[in-house]
């Protein structure tokens, strides 16, 4: 705040608590916002825009917002938050086998998608080429966390989410460098961009986040820390330096920290369970902040002159970018027309967009408002009419698969002075383990069921003890057969008593 002689006033106490007061209230309404939101089927986000437009200028609130260069760097910001949190929640076993095709989506899918979009944006609304191929980079990159938050509630073939998950963490950091590189002053030379900046700056990012990633595992797995609420704290930390240290190395910062959060995701961590909890609720945080920010920036009464071009480029990108960028890249891994159907219609669009639609504001770009206001329309249109209707589109190409068995909730708590690992094993519906006796688990020699909490008591099991879904058990395993024991138990968990010995089915988070 200014004073009178124009000097910027401090923040005082009563200032913090207004703004605390405001934070809060925003925060609850957002989170009983997820509820109205998980049951409609719509991504969060456009609640958490909502919320950001009532309190802008054009309403209740009456908030004047128009900082670009603030709204940028928080996005960035929050997004590394996001994209921390979807890599933990990655799981390396369901991408693996779609890792080349989810790849190609990533880079020659973001290529065809920005070309075609692009060339309707010039042609049919007749925009110049830099700001067509500006608006084409734009909205090309799918959104993570509207990703996240729709398909993970959506029974589908682990192939279909599999690939969606990665191609939405990997498609963020192309898509970055070329719309950075489209807004910058001065003529673009493509084969420049491609494979002097792209190329070169995902590979660096690459190196660095699995360089991280793995580091950082290293060290958690084998030091004991004091309390366990650290753990969350530090997995965290270690996955915005790889953003950092990706960044400040001229390489890809997203894909940096994406690549760690998957590492480590995949690296059975002690107290896991908390790890992905605490992730979970700063990604929520994230999203509901830079949500709300992004509703702020925009101003309504701007946007009536914008709608029909943004309809008419959604439509180009959602009926003809997206499905011949699917088409173009999963037809030669002969992946089945069904699947490329819904992925065609799943490529959601949401706060990514927007965020990159600032870009071209803080360079200064011609008509950059204009840009804004179109990307802003596009996501919000658009993603009311792709989410509530995947799972309808999902049961019509009758690609529901709800026969996986669900994965065992494993926690592990270092005992350091013991040389051993305390497993926390908690036994969900559909789990195949129910049924099965101690007996059966065949752990490796040096683990053993000590424990078993069913309906609020805990007694210690005898080797015909049979197991129940909702069970807590928990399992002492000496240091050397700890990861042997819990393969085991998530094999079982997934095949049942017959699954082969000490199996990697269940070896996914």
């Amino acid at each position: 705040m200014r004073g009178s002689q124009g000097r910027i006033r401090p923040l005082t106490v009563h200032h913090l608590n207004q703004l605390l007061l405001v934070c809060s209230l925003v925060l609850l309404v957002a989170v009983a916002a997820v509820r109205i939101s998980s049951r409609s089927g719509l991504p969060s986000l456009l609640v958490y825009l909502g919320i950001g437009v009532a309190m802008g200028q054009d309403g209740v609130g009456g908030i004047h917002f128009d900082n670009a260069e603030l709204t940028q760097v928080i996005g960035y910001a929050a997004l590394v938050v996001i994209l921390a949190e979807g890599g933990l929640g990655t799981k390396w076993k369901e991408i693996e086998p779609v890792m080349p095709a989810a790849t190609a989506l990533a880079l020659a899918g973001v290529a065809v998608s920005v070309g075609v979009t692009a060339t309707g944006a010039h042609y049919l609304i007749g925009l110049e080429w830099r700001q067509a191929l500006i608006i084409g980079a734009v909205v090309s990159s799918t959104d993570a966390a509207a990703v996240f938050s729709v398909l993970r509630k959506i029974p589908l073939p682990t192939r279909v989410k599999g690939t969606l998950e990665a191609e939405s963490g990997f498609n963020d950091a192309p898509v970055v460098i070329l719309v950075v590189s489209l807004s910058t002053a001065g003529p673009v030379d493509p084969w420049y961009v491609l494979l002097g900046v792209i190329l070169l700056e995902l590979a660096i990012g690459a190196a660095i986040g699995l360089a991280v990633g793995w580091l950082g595992s290293l060290g958690l797995r084998h030091v004991a820390l004091p309390a366990s609420g650290l753990y969350p704290i530090a997995v965290m930390a270690i996955a915005v330096v790889a953003y950092a240290a990706g960044a400040l190395a001229h390489g890809s910062g997203f894909l940096a920290v994406y690549l760690a959060a998957m590492v480590m995701g995949n690296a059975r961590l002690p107290h896991w369970p908390a790890t992905r909890g605490f992730a979970d609720g700063l990604g929520w945080m994230a999203q509901i902040g830079m949500f709300v920010l992004l509703g702020l920036l925009v101003t309504p009464h701007e946007l009536g002159d914008d709608i029909v071009p943004a309809l008419v480029i959604g439509l180009v990108l959602t009926m003809v970018a997206r499905p011949l960028s699917v088409v173009f890249c999963l037809t030669p891994f002969r992946v089945p027309w069904q699947e490329q159907a819904l992925m065609s219609w799943a490529g959601l669009r949401g706060a990514v967009p927007i965020i990159l639609a600032t870009i071209p504001m803080v360079e200064g770009v011609e008509a950059s408002r204009r840009i804004f206001n179109i990307v802003f329309i596009l996501v919000v249109v658009y993603t009311l009419v792709q989410g509530p209707t995947l799972p309808w589109l999902g049961r019509k190409l009758r690609l529901g698969d709800g026969s996986e068995a669900a994965d065992l909730g494993i926690e592990s708590a270092p005992l350091e002075r013991l040389r051993g690992h305390l497993l926390s094993v908690a036994i969900p519906e559909g789990s195949k383990m129910h049924g099965v006796e101690v007996a059966e688990l065949r752990l490796p020699h040096g683990a053993a069921v000590t424990l078993i909490v069913r309906e609020k008591e805990s007694f210690v099991p005898l080797p015909t003890t049979v197991l129940q879904r909702g069970d807590e058990l928990l399992v002492i395993a000496t240091d050397p057969v700890r990861d042997a024991a819990e393969s085991r138990l998530r094999a079982v968990g997934r095949g049942g008593k017959l699954a082969s010995w000490l199996g990697t089915d269940g070896a996914s988070r």
